[in-house]
């Protein structure tokens, strides 16, 4: 064999490895793509207890109940299915019935998220798309989200002693 044959052959072989340990990477972190799962999709896939993911979807209104110790239970749905979420701590000051959320966490053996870090939209014209095309498609899509999104408008920027910024005294 030649130099030439040997340096090919090594070259090759290089990136047959790495192809190789490229392919295992995708391969592993198929499922973990996805910035959150909708409650439809965690039944569709019959998601193991114990397994950690993300949850999104919008707070049923009057399923909210507290308990001791900064206890909260609450369900999470996306208009197809529901899923109840068991969480301990102080929740974000945006959250509340009817908005959409995001919590990490596990499914126990009962079949309860078990959230241990619950977020809250940021602004009721916020929504990720994937969100707002399932909800068109389920039908629950509202007209005024497109226009509050596009041709809203923002109001001025305010000082911490609240004066519009760029005001003259």
């Amino acid at each position: 064999m030649t130099r030439k044959q040997r340096r090919m052959t090594i070259i090759g072989g290089s990136l047959a490895v790495l192809a190789l340990a490229a392919a295992l990477v995708l391969n592993a972190l198929r499922d973990s793509i996805v910035f959150f799962s909708t409650p439809t999709m965690v039944a569709e896939k019959h998601v193991g207890p114990g397994k950690r993911f993300r949850l999104g979807g919008l707070v049923q209104p009057g399923s909210l109940q507290r308990g001791d110790n900064l206890a909260v239970t609450f369900e999470v749905a996306d208009g197809n299915a529901k899923l109840p979420v068991a969480y301990k701590g102080i929740l974000p000051d945006l959250f509340r019935e009817g908005q959409g959320v995001v919590a990490e966490g596990a499914l126990d053996a009962n079949g309860v998220f078990k959230a241990d870090t619950v977020l809250a939209k940021h602004d009721e014209t916020y929504m990720p798309k994937d969100v707002a095309d399932a909800l068109k498609k389920q039908g629950h899509w509202k007209d005024d989200y497109d226009g509050k999104a596009s041709g809203g408008s923002k109001p001025a920027a305010t000082t911490a002693q609240g004066n519009p910024q760029g005001a003259v005294r």
